[in-house]
């Protein structure tokens, strides 16, 4: 049995389920979920994510830790990633700061993954790369220690609700069954809050998006940052400010594909709502930096001196795919833009790389 005779099964049980609950069922389900039985990653996959495109995002990633550790005053720590896909970026991460005085004996390293399937693909490609390996499937998993933690497109897989204002009020859009096809369907029913704000009036047809997950994963973490200290680095697609329309999306074989169809077989994410996830990370006592878009972002950190370096040993095959690889992650015409990065810092006094004014 696939997953879609599951959902319409529990939609005829109890009724049309948020858009929150499907995203959980396609993308986590123990058996269909689409991260737990198979690896979406790279060219043979659906979609391809930013360490598989240039071996100097992960680099400059783990070189950003580093810093951050030395600012705090070195000593023991965790390296944490949040979703590490196939491990390529950790791998780079912990390749490029290999030479740096006393930071691999001083940190352990802990990934976050709940798939199996990826865990296994984050197993061969670092089993050789650090001698201090640990999958969690939470974070309430992470030591009691200070934590550097990168987060690249993690957020963004995270469940959504989104609630729509009508001339009869808000309703929350949700998925049914369409009783003439008996396909799945989006439907709209009663919303239970309301998205004004004192007077202000809400347009007709404005959709906010809502994210509970990913506030409660940043709480917890800047709860654990600000009692052992640390620092963390978010890099996705996002926007910076209210969204107010529907940015839930699929893609199967790198194109987009019918949010509602083959559920269980396409990767479904929405955009991260930055400025919310800022004010949680205020609010738990936290310095906040960005965002800023990852083009600029990657420029300030170094990345065009470090492809010039590399192109020095390069044959023209390896040269070619770096400088496309280099434009393609800062280009704002492709992932330079639409990409933001934002930085969650334990110590107020410290001075995270890469968010300096132009």
């Amino acid at each position: 049995m696939s997953l879609e005779p599951l959902i319409k099964q529990k939609i005829r049980e109890h009724g049309a389920m948020s858009v929150a609950d499907y995203m959980e069922l396609c993308l986590s389900h123990p058996v269909h979920g689409y991260y737990i039985k198979q690896d979406p990653f790279g060219a043979k996959g659906d979609f391809i994510t930013a360490p598989e495109i240039s071996q100097v995002f992960g680099e400059l990633a783990g070189l950003w830790c580093a810093d951050m550790w030395s600012q705090a005053g070195a000593g023991p720590a965790a390296l944490v990633e949040l979703g590490p896909g196939r491990g390529t970026l950790m791998n780079d991460a912990l390749r490029a700061t290999y030479a740096l005085e006393d930071f691999h004996e001083s940190i352990s390293v802990h990934l976050v993954e709940t798939s199996p399937v990826l865990q296994a693909a984050q197993f061969h490609a670092l089993a050789d790369a650090h001698d201090r390996l640990e999958w969690v499937e939470s974070i309430d998993e992470l030591p009691e220690k200070p934590l550097y933690i990168v987060a690249n497109e993690f957020f963004d897989a995270l469940p959504i609700r989104q609630h729509v204002q009508t001339p009869q009020g808000i309703r929350e859009r949700k998925v049914g069954i369409d009783t003439e096809s008996g396909e799945l369907c989006f439907v709209m029913e009663s919303g239970g809050l309301s998205l004004a704000k004192g007077d202000m009036k809400i347009k007709d047809g404005t959709i906010i998006e809502s994210c509970q997950p990913a506030k409660s994963i940043i709480g917890a973490l800047c709860d654990h940052m600000r009692e052992y200290g640390g620092a963390m680095l978010m890099i996705d697609y996002g926007y910076l400010g209210d969204s107010h329309q529907d940015t839930l999306q699929a893609v199967r074989d790198h194109l987009f594909h019918p949010v509602l169809k083959t559920p269980g077989d396409a990767d479904i994410t929405a955009h991260v709502d930055f400025a919310t996830l800022r004010e949680v990370a205020q609010d738990h006592g936290m310095a906040v930096c960005g965002p800023t878009e990852q083009g600029k972002f990657l420029v300030r950190l170094g990345i065009e001196a470090r492809i010039e370096r590399l192109l020095q040993h390069a044959s023209s095959e390896q040269a070619h795919q770096l400088i496309v690889g280099a434009k393609r992650l800062i280009d704002p015409a492709q992932m330079g833009d639409l990409f933001k990065v934002m930085a969650i810092v334990a110590d107020h006094h410290a001075t995270p790389s890469g968010f300096y004014a132009d």
